[in-house]
Parts: C-alpha cells; structure tokens; sequence
C-alpha cells in the first residue's frame, strides 16, 4: 500500500526558515514529501555551465542533507517537466494534498494552472501561499481599483498600508520532523543534468546593520567593496526572506535600503498586470522606434569593447563574476538603447543569461526604464553621459582600473561613437517614433 503524503513543492523559496508555504505542509496531518523540479522547459535555454543551477543545486543539497542527518529526510529532486513529475509522483504516492508558495512570472502563472488541473482531476488539492513579497497582485492599487504605474505613489501607499505585524514569522524550521522520513527519495547530479560546475559562485549577502546604515552614502559608488548588499540572488531565490530584510530595514531605519525593496515589489506588481511587457514597451508608442539593430555593435558592448570604460568595466564584470554594479546598469543599458540604438530586448535576453541576481520583473522593468518606454521611465531626452558618470561616481578610476585592465594600453579600442552625434541621432529616431 503507498503512503498517504502531501508535497511541498520549492520553487523560489530555498530555505527551511520563515517559509509559509513549508509552515502550512508541515503543519497538516500528512507527512510533507519535499520536492524540487529541475524545469527542462527552462533549463534547456540555459548554459550549460550556469552558475544559478549551480547555486540552486548546491543549496538544495546542503538543505537535503540537514533533513538527512537530522530527520532521516531528504529532498527529492527532479529534472523534467512539472506534469511529468507530478504524474510519476501521483504513481508512486496516495498524494493528497500539495502546497507551494505563489510565483508571479507569465510562465510560473501557466505551469501553476497546468498542474492545478493535473491535480483536481485526481481530487489532489493545489494550495498556495504568498510569501516572497509583502504585498502581491491586487493588495496595493489606487482608490479607483487600477495598478500604480509611477513608483513614488505606488511606495507611499505600500507604506501607509503596512503594519509590523504583516511581519508575522512562520517557524517552519521547528516542524521539520513532520517531513517524510524515506532514504530513497530520488537525487540528481548536475552532471545527469547536462550541466558542469559553474567558474562563477553566488557571493553570499551582507546585510549586516553597518552596510544598512550606511546604503545611502555607499550604494552609487561601484568601487566600494561593501557598498552593496548582493542580496539579489538571495531574495531571487529566496534562500532568504523578504520578511527579515524589511525587519532589517526598520530597525536601522534606512529608508533607502527600505525603497529598493519596495522597488523590488513595485516591479513584480507591474509585471504581474501587465505580463505582455516581457516584450511590448509598456508606452506602445514606443514600439514604433527604428532601431539599428547592428549586431557588430552588440557583440562589442557585450564583450566591453566600446571605448568607454565604464560601460566596459560593467560588462567585463558582468561576464566574468554574473554581476553588475547597480549604477553601473543604468549606464550600461542607456549606452546600449540610446548611444546604438540597439533594442532593449537584446540587452534584457544577454542580461536575463548572465545576471546571478536575475528576477524577469525588474530585470524588465529597469530595461525599459532606460530606454524609455516603460513605467516611471526615464524621459526618452534623458541620456547619460558615459564619461561624466566617470567623475562623478568613479573619478579615481578605482572600478574601471578592476575590470578595464587595458586602459592604458594601445589595444584598448577607441570610443565605438561619438557621444555628442548619438545623443543627436537618438533623440531623432525617438522624437519620429514617439513626437
């Protein structure tokens, strides 16, 4: 006879702390099989030698192996598609019940309901929890039931509606005994993935009260070592919770460190309503731009060939460590949009590639902020100016000097444009495009 059992299901939620949906699992009256789906329908866009699989394999294992030792436990994992794995599973399991946390993305949303009627045909319920934001989908509109589509509003009401106690903490770590105890639960390798262990590795985050109280006056300024948290592939993945970073923020009082948090939500929230901006400018209008699209171009930009050092210290950083420098990003995809005039799609795929902290809803979001078309955008007329961003968050070349190591020498390519004749071309090709 099979065991009777309920699934959690890990997905952007690689922790046994503070986990809602795990609280939930682990507090039903069946035992908790812990799964995670290595996801062939997204695996197989990927490097072979992508460091986030690695990062999730590496975490999944460490977390297998405390259930292991302490509760004679693991984490099953799979590599194929959800259906596949939840029908093998609904063969092997009196499955009763399966739990997981919500996931926002277009293709998170149609892989959820694909499995929410894979399971309701065996009378399995599909429970979810919300758990990596604060507020999610309809929880933070305008008076009259539509979106924020500016951010400064959208961050005031966030705020006027939160109150600590949406800070609640769910102990999911003190129930993990009530997991599945069984030492044959299914494992796999990155190397029965078609996978090889990654030359990058995830730095861990520092969120410790110091960085926080001094965000504001470090977090421009791509040189300092500790200027930034590298919380994104954490909060990306969710090895950890949003919730104790708002905590974090509050107790240091930083309002700063606080926004980009929010930030964080108001992108999800936008993707959310709007999921055809994966690739449709929010602004339609803006899909009326010719851009030049020159793929030689491109291939110089991705490679940090540009002649201007400080779009190529950003790209060479990001190819080399899969992280980029926040201010560094901006200068980066307005070099790409407005100096090229290369679409904004191409920088956000190379980005959605090589980013360890990559999340679709900001990694949209900020691309189209640069080019203009989207939420809250930046005016199309507003371009940076690559080499005055030097002197003002770089003027001792401390950054470019890391990452640009021919500089100085006759090799180092001249500047690909002339910054003065692109800013012109550009604001003509958008000023026909949008008037």
């Amino acid at each position: 006879m099979s065991k009777e059992v309920s699934v959690f299901w890990f997905r952007r939620d690689l922790r046994f702390e503070d986990n809602i949906g795990l609280y939930h699992a682990l507090n039903d009256i069946y035992p908790v099989l812990p799964i995670f789906i290595f996801d062939k329908n997204i695996l197989e866009h990927l490097p072979r030698d992508d460091a986030r699989v690695n990062f999730i394999h590496d975490t999944l294992s460490k977390l297998s192996l405390q259930l292991e030792q302490n509760y004679q436990s693991s984490i099953a994992m799979y590599h194929d598609s959800p259906e596949k794995v939840f029908q093998e599973i609904l063969n092997t399991y009196q499955l009763k019940k399966v739990y997981a946390n919500h996931d926002y993305e277009p293709y998170a949303q149609e892989r959820d309901q694909n499995i929410l009627q894979l399971l309701s045909k065996q009378k399995v319920e599909f429970i979810t929890y919300k758990d990596q934001v604060i507020f999610e989908k309809n929880e933070i509109i305008k008076k009259d039931g539509t979106p924020y589509v500016v951010y400064t509003p959208y961050k005031n009401k966030w705020k006027e509606t939160f109150s600590p106690n949406k800070l609640k903490i769910f102990p999911s770590e003190k129930y993990l005994s009530n997991c599945l105890q069984d030492s044959k639960l299914p494992s796999i390798s990155l190397q029965e993935m078609g996978f090889t262990t990654s030359p990058i590795q995830v730095p861990q985050f520092d969120a410790s009260p110091f960085l926080i109280q001094n965000y504001e006056a470090t977090r421009n300024f791509p040189a300092k070592e500790k200027g930034t948290s590298r919380l994104g592939p954490h909060l990306r993945f969710g090895t950890v919770g949003i919730r104790s970073m708002i905590k974090k923020a509050i107790a240091e009082e930083n309002e700063v460190f606080w926004s980009e948090l929010i930030w964080r939500e108001f992108f999800m929230q936008i993707l959310w309503h709007y999921p055809n901006t994966v690739n449709r400018a929010f602004k339609p209008k803006y899909d009326r731009i010719e851009w030049r699209n020159n793929k030689e171009d491109f291939e110089k930009w991705k490679k940090g060939e540009t002649g201007y050092p400080l779009v190529d210290a950003g790209m060479r950083e990001l190819n080399k460590t899969g992280y980029m420098h926040n201010r560094v990003r901006m200068v980066v995809a307005s070099f790409l949009c407005k100096h090229l005039l290369i679409d904004w799609r191409w920088g956000e795929a190379y980005f959605a590639e090589k980013l360890l902290d990559f999340d679709l809803s900001a990694n949209v979001g900020n691309w189209q902020w640069a080019s203009g078309s989207g939420v809250d955008a930046a005016p199309y007329f507003r371009i940076f100016n690559p080499t005055t961003q030097i002197t003002k968050f770089d003027k001792n070349l401390e950054y470019i000097n890391t990452w640009v190591e021919d500089l100085n020498e006759f090799t180092y390519p001249k500047p690909m444009v002339e910054h003065k004749m692109a800013r012109e071309r550009c604001l003509d090709v958008y000023k026909k495009a949008v008037g």
